[in-house]
């Protein structure tokens, strides 16, 4: 068994699937995991393969001409999860893929089609959720600041709906557990970066700054709550605590 390795970026998991292909080993034969790969396995060739932009261009434009742009975003989605064997997955997807290309997204049946759709559409949640409770905070200069720490990576699917609601406001949103950012000046395109680990705990104290619309919402929050009809229980069904780490109705 042959295991083909890249780095955790969708134009590396594009690039290794284009190689994993052209090998002609035999897909029953080859794997494709994103790094960190883990524990290795007994008798198994690793083989990490390098990012290339011009191989990556190759597999989306097969994937969008061949099967349909609905297909991409799912795989694309997929590809942002945290799931161990999601590349493995989007692999097997293609196989059957190009076997039926008019029929892919809707063989929820099959269980390529079935693991892939899993996959999309719990990050597809997890940024609609996020999309709800990103909370910004106001910088002296007026530069707003958001913090974020999702699973998935959703930063490139969580942005374009601030890009609407705010186009002509300087902010930012930080991916904390990836050190990425989402920077956006007035009225211009929004750009990802990576950050360093200096320039994201310089970040991290933001959240330390006073910010009198903070105390605005935490007061309208408390105000308009019912005591009667309280129920944690269902809130947490609702809103786990896990997304709450930077929203500010739940800070102290």
């Amino acid at each position: 068994m042959t295991i083909y390795t890249c780095e955790n970026t969708f134009e590396a998991m594009m690039t290794c699937i284009y190689d994993a292909w052209a090998s002609k080993e035999g897909h029953q034969n080859i794997r494709l995991k994103a790094e960190p790969v883990g524990d290795m396995e007994l008798f198994c060739e690793y083989r990490p393969i390098q990012t290339d932009t011009e191989k990556a261009k190759k597999v989306v434009r097969s994937i969008q001409k061949k099967l349909s742009f609905s297909a991409y975003i799912m795989i694309y989605r997929c590809a942002m999860s945290e799931h161990p064997d999601k590349l493995d997955r989007i692999y097997r997807f293609l196989l059957l893929g190009f076997a039926y290309p008019d029929k892919i997204t809707d063989m929820l049946q099959h269980p390529y089609v079935s693991a892939v759709f899993e996959l999309s559409r719990s990050v597809m949640n997890e940024a609609h959720i996020f999309r709800e409770i990103v909370r910004f905070q106001a910088l002296p200069d007026g530069v707003l600041v958001a913090h974020i720490e999702p699973k998935s990576n959703i930063l490139t699917l969580l942005y374009p709906a601030f890009d609407d609601r705010m186009p002509s406001e300087n902010w930012l949103i930080i991916d904390d557990t990836r050190s990425i950012a989402a920077i956006h000046s007035a009225d211009q395109e929004t750009y990802l970066t990576t950050l360093s680990t200096d320039e994201l705990q310089r970040l991290k104290h933001t959240e330390d700054m006073t910010d009198p619309f903070i105390d605005m919402w935490k007061s309208f929050f408390h105000h308009i709550e019912i005591a009667e009809r309280k129920n944690p229980s269902c809130q947490r069904t609702h809103l786990p605590i896990w997304y709450r780490k930077h929203a500010t109705e739940f800070l102290d």
